[in-house]
């Protein structure tokens, strides 16, 4: 095997596989529909959902600090299950390293930041364990990307080299900070371009 053949490919899952978690459009839309004050609960939402994606809060603590610190006429139940609803699939890219995988006998690895709820939710939804072989997510890890460590984390549940592992996120900084590592990356912007880029190293479908 030459050295540089691709044996592993780490995945953001948010934006990639799926769409986003709970985003600020997502936040959005559940302001207007639960009649909620969309600034103030957004301000909540960024002093306290990191704390909450490295796996320190539950969805309900987080929830507590940002929707019910006041009454409300809706229940918990209710925001959670829109919350969850929001999650949809990307069916080209989920099919795309499902084909990769198998064609190439990849491993595979999720490399994520998002909460326990959602992410145990999401993955049992979609099904994503059936072609994804771990999951390093900052709630189970208690690390978020952009620190160093959850790639590092990665590599070493891999146990392979950073030259042979493709890395796709739809952040920038994200796929930077991997490629410092000397983990090759491609930022996902669309179906076609990430699909091209893979085959740029050898990975065609």
């Amino acid at each position: 095997m030459r050295k540089d053949t691709i044996v592993a490919l780490f995945l953001d899952i948010g934006n990639v596989l799926l769409t986003n978690g709970w985003d600020h459009t997502m936040r959005q839309q559940a302001a207007q529909k639960f009649a909620l004050d969309y600034e103030e609960m957004n301000e909540r939402h960024h002093l306290t959902f990191d704390t909450y994606e490295e796996g320190k809060l539950t969805l309900a603590e987080y929830l507590g600090r940002v929707v019910f610190c006041s009454p409300r006429s809706f229940s918990r139940k209710d925001f959670t299950d829109f919350i969850f609803a929001q999650s949809k699939p990307k069916p080209d890219m989920i099919q795309l390293v499902q084909e990769l995988k198998q064609r190439y006998g990849l491993k595979t690895a999720a490399v994520s930041n998002e909460g326990r709820e959602l992410t145990l939710y999401r993955v049992k939804k979609f099904q994503l364990s059936s072609f994804i072989d771990f999951f390093i997510s900052s709630c189970f890890v208690h690390l978020r990307k952009p620190d160093e460590d959850m790639y590092r984390l990665a590599l070493d549940c891999a146990q392979v080299e950073a030259e042979r592992v493709v890395y796709i996120d739809d952040r920038p900084m994200f796929v930077e900070v991997a490629a410092a590592l000397g983990i090759n990356g491609i930022h996902h912007s669309d179906f076609g371009s990430t699909r091209k880029a893979l085959a740029n190293f050898g990975l065609k479908t």
